[in-house]
C-alpha cells in the first residue's frame, strides 16, 4: 500500500516536472503573441472614462478566460485524434503571426496621415454629447474579446506544438498553465499600464518634491512605454512566426542549426554569431513570409473588388 502510494506521488512529481519545463518552454515560444496581445489590450481601453478603464479591463479579462475554456478543450482533442493536424495549425499561427507584423508596418508607413486623423475624429466623436457611454463600453469589450480569442488561438496553438507527442497529462497542464498565466499575466499588466498616467497625476500633487519628480517622469514616460510595447511586440512576431516557419520546414530547419553550429565553433566570436544569426534567419524568414502573405491577401481582395465592380451581362 505504502510503495502504491510512493510511486502514484512519484508518477505526479514526475508529471508536474515536465509540466514546468514544457510551460517555460511554450512561454518562450510565445513571447511575440504575448507582446502583442499586451499592447493591442492596452490599446483597446482608450477613450473609456478613467473611472471604468479597471472594469473594462476585467470584463475583457473574464472573456479571454472563456475563450481559452473553449480553446483549451479544442486544442487537446485534435492533439488526441487528429495529432497530424498540429504541425500545419502550428504553421499557419506562424504565418499568420508574420502576416500580421508585416500589415502592422506596412500600415505604419502607408497610412500614418490617415492615421492620425482618424485619431482627431474618434476624440471629436467621443466629446459629443450624443455619444451613449454604456454602448461605447460594451463595443470596446466585444472588440477586445473578439481580438483576444484570435490571439488566444494562436497561444494555444503554438503551445500545443511545443508539447505535442508528450502524455495527455502533460499537455492538459502546459495548456492550462499558459492559459492561466497568460490572462492573468497580460491583464494584471493592462491594468498596470492603464493606470500608469492617474498614478503618475496623483504623485505631483505629493508634498515631496521626490514625488512630484516621479509623477512627472510617469506621465512623459506612459505614452513610449505604449509605442515601446507595440514595437517589441511587433518584431517578436516576426522572430516568433518566423521560427516557427523554419523550424517547420526540414531543409531550413537542418540549414540554421547547421550554421549556427558553424558560427559557434569560430574563436572569440563564435558564441555570440551562433547564438545572434539563428535569430536574425528566423527574423528573415518572417519578414518574407509576412510580405507575401500581405500580397497574396491583397492580390485576392482586388480580385473579389475588380468581380463585384465589373459589369454584368
Amino acid at each position: 500500500m505504502a510503495s502504491s502510494l510512493l510511486t502514484l506521488l512519484d508518477d505526479i512529481a514526475t508529471v508536474l516536472d515536465d509540466v514546468s519545463v514544457m510551460t517555460k518552454v511554450a512561454a518562450r515560444k510565445t513571447a511575440g503573441v504575448l507582446g502583442d496581445d499586451l499592447a493591442l489590450n492596452a490599446q483597446q481601453v482608450t477613450g473609456v472614462q478613467a473611472d471604468r478603464e479597471l472594469p473594462v479591463v476585467w470584463a475583457v479579462a473574464k472573456g479571454s478566460a472563456r475563450n481559452k475554456l473553449i480553446l483549451v478543450p479544442g486544442a487537446l482533442a485534435i492533439s488526441t485524434w487528429l495529432p497530424w493536424l498540429v504541425t500545419p495549425l502550428l504553421m499557419a499561427g506562424g504565418l499568420f503571426l508574420c502576416y500580421e507584423g508585416f500589415e502592422k508596418v506596412l500600415h505604419k508607413l502607408v497610412h500614418r496621415g490617415r492615421d492620425d486623423a482618424a485619431k482627431s475624429a474618434r476624440t471629436a466623436a467621443l466629446a459629443a454629447a450624443d455619444v451613449d457611454p454604456v454602448a461605447f463600453e460594451r463595443d470596446k469589450v466585444r472588440g477586445a474579446v473578439r481580438t483576444d480569442l484570435i490571439l488566444s488561438a494562436e497561444i494555444i496553438a503554438i503551445s500545443l506544438g511545443t508539447v505535442a507527442g508528450q502524455p495527455f497529462a502533460t499537455q492538459l497542464g502546459v495548456l492550462a498553465g499558459i492559459s492561466a498565466l497568460v490572462t492573468a499575466g497580460v491583464y494584471g499588466l493592462v491594468a498596470g499600464i492603464v493606470k500608469l498616467d492617474d498614478a503618475g497625476l496623483a504623485l505631483t500633487h505629493r508634498a515631496s518634491a521626490f514625488a512630484q519628480a516621479a509623477g512627472r517622469a510617469i506621465l512623459r514616460a506612459a505614452p513610449w512605454l505604449m509605442k515601446g510595447l507595440a514595437v517589441v511586440g511587433t518584431a517578436a512576431m516576426f522572430l516568433v512566426g518566423g521560427g516557427i516557419i523554419a523550424h517547420g520546414i526540414h531543409d531550413v530547419a537542418t540549414w540554421i542549426e547547421e550554421a549556427a553550429t558553424g558560427l559557434g565553433a569560430l574563436p572569440t566570436v563564435g558564441t555570440v554569431l551562433g547564438a545572434i544569426v539563428p535569430t536574425l534567419v528566423n527574423a528573415a524568414v518572417g519578414v518574407v513570409a509576412g510580405g507575401l502573405a500581405v500580397a497574396v491577401v491583397s492580390g485576392v481582395r482586388r480580385l473579389r473588388t475588380g468581380r463585384r465592380a465589373a459589369p454584368t451581362g
